[in-house]
C-alpha cells in the first residue's frame, strides 16, 4: 500500500519512489493518474484498475500474483489506499492467505487538515463522507455534534456551502476549519465559526477537494422541548424515520429521548384530532 502525494508531487516520499520502481505491477484506483505520476518519477511498470466497481474481482487476481512471487503495488487516487478509498478489500484478502502486506506511508488530505486546523485534537472522530441527503446530513451533524469530540470530514464542492449552512444552524460557536485543495496551487483554508467561514467561501461555485474540522467542546445549549419538536418534524419532514430523529435530536440536545418521542407523539395526535 503506496501513499502518494494528494496534489504536489514533491511529497513523494523517497521509500514510495523505490517500491515502485521495483514492483512488478501497479493496481491504482485511477490508471490515468497514475500514470502521469509513474511518468513524471521516470518509472515504467504495468498498471491495472483497482477501483469501487473491480475491487472485490481484483482483490482475488492481485492476491495470486502476491502468492506467486510477484510484488505488487496498491495505489488510490491520492493520498493512502483504503481510507475513503478503495483498497481494504485487497489488503483483506491478501491478510486472509497469510500473504505479506506492508504499508508505505504517505500524504493525507486527513491528516494534512487536522495538522493545518490548530485547533486541539488529542483525540478526534473521522466520518469520512457525511450522508448525502439533507435529513439524514443534519441528523448525522447532530449526533456528531452532541458527542462533544472534535470530527473531521470529506465535503464534496457541490454540498460544502449546505453543510455549513446547518452547522451554522445546529452549532453557531463552535469553531470549524474548511481546509480546500491541500498542497495544490490553490491551497485555501478558511477558519472561524461557521457563519464567518461561510462569508470567507463567498456565494461562487466552489471547487475542489474540501476536508472540514469542528471544534470539540460541550453539546450546544439544549433547545426546549418545544424547538426539540420542532426539530424533529423537520428531520421526519425530509425522510428520516421517527424514532431515528428522536435519537439525533435526544444525542445533540441532551434531552431524554423518551420525554421527546412521547411529546412528539402527543402533538401528532393533538394535530390529527
Amino acid at each position: 500500500m503506496v501513499g502518494t502525494p494528494i496534489g504536489n508531487l514533491e511529497d513523494i516520499t523517497l521509500r514510495a519512489i523505490r517500491v515502485l520502481g521495483e514492483c512488478d505491477l501497479v493496481a491504482a484506483e485511477d490508471t490515468r493518474r497514475a500514470r502521469k505520476l509513474l511518468a513524471h518519477l521516470g518509472i515504467r511498470v504495468p498498471l491495472v484498475s483497482c477501483h469501487g466497481h473491480n475491487e472485490r474481482a481484483r482483490a482475488e487476481e492481485v492476491a495470486e500474483l502476491v502468492a506467486s512471487g510477484k510484488r505488487v503495488a496498491l495505489l488510490s487516487d491520492a493520498g493512502m489506499p483504503g481510507l475513503s478509498d478503495p483498497g481494504h478489500l485487497v489488503v483483506e484478502e491478501c491478510a486472509r492467505r497469510g500473504l505479506q502486506v506492508e504499508v508505505v506511508p504517505g500524504p493525507s488530505s486527513l491528516t494534512a487538515a487536522l495538522a493545518v486546523s490548530g485547533l486541539p485534537l488529542s483525540r478526534f472522530l473521522f466520518e469520512g463522507f457525511l450522508p448525502r441527503s439533507p435529513g439524514a446530513r443534519r441528523s448525522r451533524l447532530m449526533e456528531l455534534l452532541g458527542g462533544g469530540v472534535a470530527f473531521v470530514f470529506f465535503e464534496a464542492p457541490h454540498r460544502v456551502r449546505e453543510t455549513l449552512v446547518d452547522l451554522r444552524e445546529l452549532a453557531p460557536n463552535r469553531k470549524i476549519v474548511v481546509a480546500r485543495e491541500l498542497t495544490k496551487a490553490h491551497e485555501q483554508v478558511l477558519r472561524g465559526k461557521p457563519e464567518e467561514v461561510l462569508a470567507s467561501l463567498g456565494e461562487g461555485a466552489t471547487k475542489g477537494e474540501f476536508v472540514v474540522v469542528v471544534s470539540g467542546g460541550e453539546p450546544e445549549e439544549p433547545p426546549s422541548l418545544e424547538e426539540a419538536l420542532t426539530e424533529v418534524e423537520g428531520l421526519v419532514a425530509s425522510g428520516i424515520p421517527p424514532r431515528e430523529a428522536v435519537k439525533a435530536v435526544s444525542q445533540a440536545r441532551t434531552l431524554p429521548q423518551r420525554e421527546i418521542y412521547r411529546a412528539w407523539l402527543r402533538r401528532r395526535e393533538r394535530d390529527l384530532g
